[in-house]
């Protein structure tokens, strides 16, 4: 079976789960933190070697602002969770902003936990054209587009897994999804099962990968 050496993953659905299950909107985001522990530890045990979760981004934070504060406490426990296992932590985001977690400033240089191995990307507070900016500036002539991105750490995605059933990237890392499978679950990210990552594999294993050849 062919496995995907990078997976970007887009944890959609926390708010209409919420409503859905009689709760306020804000009361999702914390429901979505142990699914995505169960993830982490499925991907390795697959041999993944990367995998980034889209946290929040710039634009997210114009929500309420019970709605902000619970993404971003969410976010700062699934990175703190993961400290406790064995990988390579990043997170990705504009550090100039006051709306990114103080918290997570020492992770924003990756860091090896344990005996390291698999490399997880936390995109937090994270804006595609944040990511672009310097573009604007470099000699393409002279430069590989890498050199020039704020993501520059994070390699090309092979799958892109998004719950909650939209079908839409949401300006997540366009530069490294520029060749990326997209494959959509219906359901809502804090009613993920380890199933939905297998029939995700499955599907990946039958596409053609031609990356434009």
């Amino acid at each position: 079976m062919r496995i995907p050496k990078h997976i970007g993953i887009i944890p959609d659905g926390n708010r209409r789960w919420a409503v859905k299950n009689g709760m306020t909107k804000d009361k999702g985001y914390a429901l979505g933190i142990n699914p995505g522990l169960i993830l982490f530890k499925q991907c390795k045990k697959y041999g993944i070697e990367e995998i980034t979760f889209y946290g929040f981004t710039v634009d997210n934070t114009k929500r309420p602002n019970e709605q902000k504060l619970a993404f971003t406490e969410a976010c700062i426990n699934s990175v703190q969770l993961l400290t406790k296992e064995d990988c390579e932590i990043l997170v990705m985001g504009n550090t100039k902003s006051t709306s990114f977690p103080k918290d997570l400033i020492p992770f924003t240089k990756r860091r090896t936990f344990g005996k390291g191995g698999m490399k997880v990307n936390f995109l937090i507070n994270y804006g595609w054209e944040w990511d672009l900016n310097e573009l604007k500036s470099a000699d393409e002539k002279k430069k590989n587009i890498y050199n020039n991105i704020h993501s520059n750490d994070i390699s090309r995605i092979d799958l892109i897994i998004r719950w909650g059933g939209r079908r839409r990237l949401s300006g997540f890392l366009p530069v490294q999804s520029v060749y990326s499978d997209f494959y959509v679950v219906d359901d809502f990210w804090p009613d993920f099962k380890p199933e939905h990552l297998d029939e995700a594999l499955n599907w990946y294993n039958e596409q053609d990968v031609t990356l434009g050849g």
